[in-house]
């Protein structure tokens, strides 16, 4: 089974989104990783639709910033981001560090 671009863009975006929300600590912050990533989405194809880009990428892109977003301003609060040695992460509540994804910047 081959995959042509727009759809190998959304499988590794709905995959991105699954990986980012698997980082949640309770159920509040998936669901806020989800909102996230759904706001994200939106956004991201409709801007690549005004300015005439791929659709599927520009979706991809906002889903993953969406679910990034909707984690670390769980229940409206900022978290901050440090970087440990190149790897950068948040602090839950309970004190524990919450690693973004290899690879994300």
């Amino acid at each position: 089974m081959r995959l042509n671009g727009n759809l190998l863009v959304l499988a590794v975006a709905a995959a991105l989104t699954l990986m980012l929300t698997g980082c949640a600590v309770d159920r509040h912050e998936r669901r806020a990783a989800i909102k996230g990533a759904l706001i994200g989405a939106a956004g991201g194809a409709a801007i690549s639709a005004m300015t005439g880009g791929d659709v599927a990428a520009g979706a991809a892109i906002g889903a993953a910033g969406g679910a990034a977003v909707g984690v670390i301003t769980h229940e409206g609060r900022e978290r901050r981001v440090y970087n440990d040695g190149g790897r950068r992460y948040w602090q839950d509540d309970y004190g524990q560090r919450r690693y973004f994804p290899d690879g994300y910047r």
